[in-house]
């Protein structure tokens, strides 16, 4: 698989509405990281997974995959010589709480869903981590009573810190400061008590400054009274803090030693989270489990683009028994670069374990590659244009094409001369076809779709036009080429038959009629009015150059084209220049441009032969001879010229 194939076929935006599905970074991570395989067991497997995941959501759709936020960076910190925050200890509890719940989740859905669920035994339970991190850690700290030495330090803590307040509130009430107070209320700076005293007044006070107000009238002066009381509070904190160290470094090294069981913990989590999002992807586009083989068929059933929602028209598409080359004809916009986007989607989500909107019993191919050559590749860059740039990836695919690549092609040799595109691009397929690919290729040119007719291995498609609507159905119809829908259009929008008549002489170099349909008298003036021609008089009259039909004999050994088949000429010409030529025991109509002279009849047969041997059966011939001696009205000689 290559860069451009993914985003030719838009696999990117897939994983994205998958992601929206994972309920943890981890998880959506996981899911951009996605690769596909080309091993049918593994990709059964996969399939299977997502299958009975999916099982497991329609029994209870709200799965315990959460708390897995920072659990691999949290992991990652450990056996760095620091010990792990109460917050993130927390934060691994509620992990461990989680996967509590998931085993508990998984344990009555083993019958439907036994894959799914046996990935939840490798979950190790660890209630002794559990409840030292719940008994030592409470509300974002490390708890009082986690050792009985916090304990103690902490009720000292408190009691100092009453006496602190009591005596700095005796000050501030004493008269000895009453004149010096700028406001009678008691503040902390830097965890110190201190007391605002006006800016004059600072040499009446025995403390230290802490801090200045913005204006600096106010001084905030921790008094020599309480400084013994804060000393000692100082003191108590900083025990505090090496009591609390040793709590969190205990909790710690037991988390260490349960390193491996807890990284398994996560990789599995992390994998439910995974799978589930596929599986609620899954019934999003009311997905389903494909049958895959390895033998180049292809066999979707009512499938659709999962990137088109409601808009996505069914499709429908088999190809196998040899026949590996598919080349779709149709209108613009009729939806063949959607069809074999389609096909080229499918396979690839298949081939990442994804369910995929189609039937149940639809059976997709692995291949070891997908190649594209789908819209403009123009490059600016490189000063290619449309035809080049595609040309240098048709290079590139012509060389990676083996029997176990799939090969989508649109409107390949475009963008050139019609006549050297057409011959380009028969000879491109025939090439990818001979090196084993399995082909969809979408096309305008008719001689791509006589060479698919013509050609073993290869079958023809065409997207359905509705005529009476004049809009395009975008359904396939497998097993025929598309015909030329400008004619019926244009007499579908009331253009004159006779012009279309024109038209296809042109094209087909052959005379047909039209018939005008058109009752109403007042539509059938209007219609007229397309090719009265009176109008211009005045115009000098164009004529048009004769025609000079060159002349055949009856025997005469000829030269068909395009077919390049040879014949031999039985009669003609007629009015329009179309001679009836005998080819492979079957006589038929060919205008006279098709035909080039390969053999005169006078080089090759004596001047009395008798051409009947050509071209008549011997039943015949027998008949003619005994009708030439005599009268049998029971004889009848049947003439068969086309």
């Amino acid at each position: 698989m290559n860069q451009h194939t993914f985003n030719v076929l838009e696999i990117q935006e897939i994983k994205k509405e998958i992601a929206e599905f994972a309920l943890t970074n981890e998880g959506k991570e996981k899911i951009f990281n996605l690769t596909p395989s080309t091993h049918v067991k593994q990709i059964e497997a996969w399939l299977d997974e997502v299958t009975e995941a999916v099982e497991v959501l329609m029994k209870s759709s709200s799965v315990p995959v959460h708390g897995l936020g920072g659990m691999e960076q949290l992991l990652s910190k450990l056996n760095k010589g620091t010990a792990l925050r109460p917050e993130q200890l927390s934060k691994l509890h509620e992990f461990l709480d989680c996967c509590g719940k998931m085993r508990r989740f998984m344990k009555d859905k083993v019958y439907y869903a036994p894959r799914v669920t046996s990935y939840v035994e490798v979950i190790e339970d660890l209630p002794e981590l559990e409840r030292e991190i719940i008994r030592c850690i409470r509300n974002g700290r490390v708890d009082d009573y986690a050792s009985k030495d916090l304990l103690k330090i902490r009720k000292q803590i408190a009691i100092y810190e009453d006496r602190l307040k009591e005596k700095t509130l005796q000050l501030i009430r004493s008269n000895k400061y009453k004149t010096y107070l700028q406001e009678n209320v008691v503040s902390q700076r830097d965890g110190r008590y201190v007391i605002p005293i006006k800016k004059e007044y600072r040499n009446k006070i025995k403390g230290t400054v802490l801090d200045t107000s913005a204006s600096g009238s106010t001084l905030f002066i921790e008094p020599e009274e309480i400084a013994h009381y804060q000393e000692q509070l100082t003191w108590l904190l900083a025990d505090e803090d090496v009591e609390v160290q040793k709590v969190l470094s205990y909790l710690t090294g037991l988390v260490e030693e349960k390193e491996q069981p807890l990284l398994l913990a996560i990789e599995t989590m992390v994998h439910y989270d995974f799978l589930f999002a596929k599986a609620k992807y899954s019934r999003s586009i009311n997905g389903v489990k494909v049958q895959v083989n390895d033998e180049q068929q292809i066999k979707l059933i009512q499938a659709k683009h999962p990137l088109l929602g409601d808009k996505a028209v069914p499709l429908t598409v088999e190809m196998y028994d040899g026949q590996n080359a598919l080349v779709i004809t149709g209108p613009n916009t009729g939806g063949k670069t959607v069809t074999i986007k389609t096909v080229g989607l499918l396979t690839l989500m298949v081939q990442y374990g994804l369910h995929i909107p189609a039937d149940k019993e639809s059976n997709l191919s692995i291949f070891q590659r997908i190649l594209v050559d789908i819209g403009d590749g123009q490059s600016i860059t490189e000063n290619l244009s449309t035809f080049s740039s595609r040309i240098v990836n048709i290079i590139e695919i012509l060389k990676e094409t083996n029997d176990q690549t799939l090969v989508l092609l649109d409107e390949l040799g475009s963008g050139t001369d019609p006549g050297e595109g057409m011959g380009l691009a028969t000879a491109i397929l025939e090439q990818l076809f001979n090196k084993g690919a399995t082909l969809l290729a979408t096309t305008h040119y008719s001689e791509i779709k006589e060479f698919a007719e013509e050609h073993p291995g290869f079958i023809n498609g065409s997207m359905e036009f509705d005529l009476n609507s004049l809009s395009p159905t975008y359904r396939l119809t497998i097993g025929r080429g598309g015909e030329s829908q400008a004619f019926a259009i244009a007499l579908k929008l009331g253009i004159h038959p006779k012009i279309i008549e024109r038209a296809h002489q042109v094209t087909y170099k052959e005379v047909t009629s039209y018939p005008n349909k058109e009752s109403d008298s007042w539509k059938l003036k209007e219609l007229e009015k397309q090719i009265i021609v009176n109008k211009y008089r005045n115009r000098k009259k164009s004529v048009l150059p004769e025609v000079k039909i060159p002349v055949y004999y009856q025997g005469d050994n000829v030269k068909i084209s395009p077919t390049n088949e040879f014949g031999i000429v039985y009669s003609g010409p007629d009015q329009t220049g179309n001679y009836i030529v005998q080819v492979k025991g079957v006589k038929i109509s060919v205008n006279h441009k098709r035909i080039e002279l390969y053999i005169a009849a006078n080089d090759l047969y004596p001047d009395d032969y008798d051409y009947d041997i050509i071209f008549q059966s011997k039943e015949n011939r027998k008949k003619s001879k005994i009708i030439s001696k005599r009268h049998d009205g029971d004889i009848i000689i049947e003439h068969l010229e086309n």
